[in-house]
C-alpha cells in the first residue's frame, strides 16, 4: 500500500524527536502533508529500505547524528531530494555534518545546520512550491 505524503521526516533514533519537531511544526504551519518515522540504517535497514519503496513521499528530511548515514542511506535508494539534518549528539554535532555533507558522487544530500530541522522543512517547502508553479 502505497502511502501519500509530501514531506517524510525520517529520524535514526527517537532521542531526535526533539530536534524533529522543528520540521514538524513548520511543515503543519504550512498544511503541508507529512509522515514521522524511527528508523535506522543502522538497527533496521531492511524496514528502512521497505518503506522508501512503499512511500510516496516527495521529499525526505533525514534526521540523525553520530555518524548519521541515515540520508545517505535514503538518498542511495531514492532519486527524490534528501534533506540532511545532522543532531549534535557528540563532537558538537560535526561528526554527522561531515557525514551528511560528504557523500560520494551521485548520491546527493541537501544539509541544513546542525540540530535546524525548521531549515530543512523550510527547504522541502521551496522545493514543494517548484512542482506546484507549473
Amino acid at each position: 500500500m502505497k502511502i501519500m505524503v509530501d514531506v517524510a521526516v525520517i529520524m535514526g533514533s527517537e532521542s531526535d524527536s526533539k530536534v524533529a519537531e522543528g520540521a514538524i511544526d513548520v511543515l503543519s504551519q504550512n498544511g503541508v502533508s507529512f509522515e514521522v518515522k524511527v528508523l535506522s540504517a543502522h538497527r533496521n535497514p531492511e524496514e528502512l529500505e521497505k518503506y522508501l519503496k512503499e512511500t510516496d513521499a516527495k521529499i525526505f528530511i533525514g534526521i540523525a547524528g553520530l555518524a548519521a548515514h541515515l540520508p545517505g542511506f535514503i538518498a542511495s535508494r531514492t532519486d527524490k531530494p534528501v534533506i540532511g539534518v545532522p543532531v549534535s549528539a557528540k563532537l558538537g554535532g560535526l561528526d554527522a555534518l561531515l557525514s551528511m555533507v560528504q557523500m560520494p558522487s551521485g548520491v546527493p544530500v541537501a544539509c541544513v545546520g546542525i540540530d535546524n530541522a525548521k531549515n530543512a522543512a523550510y527547504l522541502a517547502l521551496r522545493i514543494l512550491k517548484l512542482t506546484r508553479e507549473r
